[in-house]
């Protein structure tokens, strides 16, 4: 069995190659199926969002697995192969378990530490269980995926720390307010980054959030999305006699707050603080602001100075969470080595309880007069010559589970016991289950 994780992602691709390539969400669960239906894949499951696209793949050869995941890509997106092969990146094995486990974490990450992935990573995995893609390796494997995410969240500061200037900023409002979630915001713009400003305000419970900007009807479209209230840009002055905190990103080529609208603004302000957070390019707020009375300012430079700090802390911890990773992924693989063997131990015992079963009904043909408690006593102390006569093969057979030869040793095993029929037997009922699973499912999406 072989593990295989074939990546696109922000690192090795551009955001138009990325389009190409992105799953809709309508569209993946018969991309799932799709996918497991591919020569030599056993299990699959799919991952999309808007940095990167992942098929991680269960299959019994690394070459052929990796080439049909890879054509499947090709053909569903309509992209040339070599493209596809070029721009994905193929991890196997350990390597390929460590990649998921990063990626769950938040490790992998254009904003280090994130959790949004974590949500991700468990609905790709329940949507592939669901469609019985997955089977008896990836069912662990992810779930151990999302244990240790977990846990490195919960055990670390990772996600403590403000990584990116919206962030930030809401962070540093935080800081000076005492209980900032009764506090008025300003935000000024509708783009990316007022969106992500309201995001990072409502989720710390701020809920008196306005939304200003030149185009009212874009105002009102982000305002309405958190619950908030939208403005034309011109009440701006009245709205900031009432605000405690303005965070302002728009494209403006001139200053949005200029010093003599602060200046009247203060007249009838009182004695309350007022936090100005620019965090546009060019600036939107007139630096010579930060010499009136009650005001404190803060530009991209300073709320960077913030990020850096933050950034290098987040960095320690995740350190702590790769020791985790490399732990679970260590405990991962010597479980994974030992299903390798469990179809030949299964078939050891499967062959000697039939030998055992064939002895007895010998017996009692010979001796018709054997009572009940007879065939008991005899029945037990056979099955106790057997156990002990398979004892240390079995412990053999666990041992060999890593080692590099653990399939030329397990033919000569099997070979040995001659149970290789056994094996075959155990591997396709385990087969066929998966079969019957994914065959109902079809049948049930009409996808066949």
């Amino acid at each position: 069995m072989h593990i295989i994780a074939l990546s696109l992602n922000y690192k090795n691709t551009g955001v138009e190659e990325r389009e190409q390539v992105t799953f809709q969400d309508d569209e993946v669960v018969e991309a799932l199926h799709k996918l497991r239906e591919q020569k030599s894949i056993l299990e699959a499951t799919l991952l999309s969002t808007c940095n990167r696209t992942e098929l991680y793949v269960v299959s019994d050869q690394e070459h052929t697995g990796a080439y049909y995941s890879r054509k499947f890509l090709a053909d569903w997106f309509d992209v040339d192969y070599e493209k596809i092969k070029q721009l994905t990146d193929m991890k196997v094995a350990d390597e390929a378990v460590s990649h998921l486990f990063k990626v769950t974490a938040g490790l992998d990450s254009m904003v280090l530490g994130e959790t949004q992935i974590l949500g991700q990573i468990r609905d790709a995995f329940l949507t592939a269980q669901e469609e019985h893609t997955t089977g008896t390796i990836f069912n662990k494997l992810f779930k151990e995926a999302i244990t240790v995410a977990k846990r490195g969240h919960n055990e670390t500061d990772i996600s403590k720390n403000a990584v990116s200037i919206s962030y930030a900023a809401v962070e540093l409002a935080k800081r000076i307010f005492a209980n900032v979630k009764k506090s008025r915001v300003l935000v000024i713009g509708a783009g990316e980054m007022a969106e992500e400003s309201l995001l990072n305000l409502t989720s710390n419970g701020i809920e008196d959030v306005v939304v200003l900007n030149r185009s009212l009807e874009k105002a009102e479209e982000l305002a309405a999305r958190f619950n908030g209230r939208a403005e034309n840009l011109h009440a701006l002055e009245s709205e900031l006699k009432e605000a405690d905190i303005v965070i302002s990103s728009t494209s403006s080529p001139d200053y949005v707050i200029k010093k003599d609208m602060i200046d009247e603004v203060n007249k009838t302000r009182g004695t309350s603080p007022l936090i100005l957070i620019d965090i546009a390019l060019p600036r939107d707020i007139d630096p010579a602001i930060d010499s009136s009375g009650n005001v404190y300012m803060y530009n991209v430079d300073d709320l960077q100075g913030l990020v850096d700090a933050n950034l290098a802390s987040r960095e320690e911890e995740a350190e702590k969470i790769m020791a985790m990773i490399d732990g679970t992924t260590a405990e991962f693989e010597e479980w994974l080595n030992v299903q390798g063997v469990v179809p030949v131990i299964q078939a050891m015992r499967t062959k000697s309880l039939n030998i055992h079963d064939q002895t007895l009904d010998s017996l009692e043909r010979k001796l018709p007069d054997m009572s009940d408690r007879e065939r008991t006593v005899i029945s037990k102390h056979m099955k106790s010559i057997i156990n002990q006569m398979l004892r240390d093969p079995i412990i053999f057979t666990k041992e060999i589970a890593g080692d590099k030869k653990r399939d030329e040793k397990l033919e000569d095993i099997m070979a040995m016991f001659h149970i290789e029929e056994e094996v075959e037997a155990q591997r396709e009922v385990s087969n066929s289950k998966q079969r019957e699973k994914l065959q109902a499912r079809k049948e049930q999406l009409n996808l066949n």
